[in-house]
């Protein structure tokens, strides 16, 4: 890690549940109506009518738009305004739900096209998953609507940026004669406070950092306090990170060492933008570190040994894929993620064994507490690095 500077995060608002299902309109409409109504937290989509027609569609309108302006006629627009008026109620209250808004019908229809293909994404995915084939279920959220490309460049990953400050870490050494538990989770320990949202903020790197340097206060002084992310967000930027547009961990953790502090949430609070000016107030300080320390790099079991015998721990995950976007419950697996493609701060509490589904880490996330298993995720354990979850691991040192 010492020579590689991450920029992270997927932003994300909050998460909610439901079960989707395409029922017929009476007769004396012929329109298609696409009811949503409350899930039972099963996650899982089911359909009395083909999504597919709808996007056939969706995809003749698209089409019809794309003419040129000399050919094109509102045939589209009239078609279009009439499936959100008259058929598609499914989209009314998706919006309505997340507090959705458009200023045109060109930018509503992409997100509305978006919204039915990833329907039916959850629809297909859940079918695999009661048949035994995947570990996870997916569900609707309020990232639903978002063409893919647009939810990718929500990720404040800066891969190519060019920091030549030194970094300072230690090297985790694992203690020996240590019995390492099958199971861990810090939550049972007062270790980890509750979870929190970063909102439109790209600020996911200062949420894992402050998750850290919690529990390591904690251990220290049996004492859990929130820490301001704002803090961060606001008054980093001359240690590489980039408020709402990205950050790594370590960096924040250099800032709050030569800072001799973080303040608290409550004095400091997050307003989810970037301040004109740090705010930073000494008397409100809530913890310090000293430095951080770098787990090996894509070493699995070190991290294992860091987060049963250190505490939660920082890392970096591949998070730009459509399943953990709609993520819902059980134990994630992507085969397109990557070990290197690191785009999301977040933090590991604790790990375990399913019977079923086999090892899994537990990750706190910073989407809000209707995002996933209650704001947290179970992601796959010795599988190769899933994810690259142990590829850009530390803590801080207090």
């Amino acid at each position: 890690m010492a020579s590689y500077h991450l920029m992270l995060c997927i932003v994300v608002l909050f998460v909610s549940e439901f079960s989707t299902i395409f029922a017929e309109s009476d007769e004396n409409d012929d329109s298609r109506r696409l009811e949503l109504r409350p899930a039972d937290l099963s996650g899982e989509t089911t359909y009395d009518n083909d999504g597919e027609e709808i996007i056939e569609e969706m995809q003749q309108i698209r089409q019809e738009q794309s003419e040129p302006l000399s050919e094109r006629s509102n045939s589209g627009s009239s078609k279009l305004k009439a499936l959100m008026k008259k058929g598609y109620k499914a989209w009314e209250d998706f919006k309505l739900e997340h507090g959705k808004a458009f200023d045109d019908v060109e930018n509503e229809y992409d997100h509305i096209f978006a919204f039915t293909k990833n329907l039916e994404y959850i629809k297909q995915h859940n079918e695999k998953f009661q048949r035994g084939e995947v570990t996870f279920e997916m569900g609707v959220n309020h990232l639903t609507d978002l063409p893919f490309d647009e939810y990718k460049k929500l990720n404040g990953f800066r891969k190519n940026n060019d920091d030549s400050r030194p970094r300072n870490g230690s090297t985790f050494l694992r203690p020996h004669f240590v019995q390492i538990p099958d199971t861990v989770d810090w939550r049972n320990s007062s270790y980890v406070t509750v979870v929190k949202d970063q909102g439109q903020c790209g600020s996911c790197w200062a949420f894992s950092a402050t998750g850290a340097l919690e529990g390591q206060h904690m251990r220290k002084t049996h004492q859990l306090v929130s820490l301001s992310e704002q803090n961060l967000v606001d008054c980093s930027r001359k240690y590489g990170n980039n408020g709402c547009n990205g950050g790594l961990m370590d960096n924040a953790f250099e800032y709050i060492k030569d800072n001799h502090g973080i303040d608290t949430e409550e004095s400091y609070p997050y307003k989810g933008v970037e301040g004109k000016k740090c705010h930073f107030r000494r008397k409100f300080v809530g913890a310090e570190d000293y430095g951080y320390t770098d787990l090996p790099e894509g070493d699995e079991e070190a991290l294992k040994v860091a987060v049963a015998t250190i505490g939660p721990i920082s890392v970096a995950i591949d998070a730009g894929h459509i399943s953990f976007q709609n993520y819902r419950k059980g134990i994630y697996t992507e085969n397109e993620c990557s070990p290197e493609d690191l785009d999301h701060g977040v933090l590991v509490v604790g790990y375990g064994t399913d019977e079923n589904a086999g090892d899994y880490w537990i990750v706190k996330n910073s989407w809000g507490t209707r995002w996933g298993e209650h704001g947290y995720i179970r992601m796959a354990r010795n599988k190769r690095n899933q994810c690259g979850i142990a590829s850009k691991a530390s803590y801080p040192i207090v």
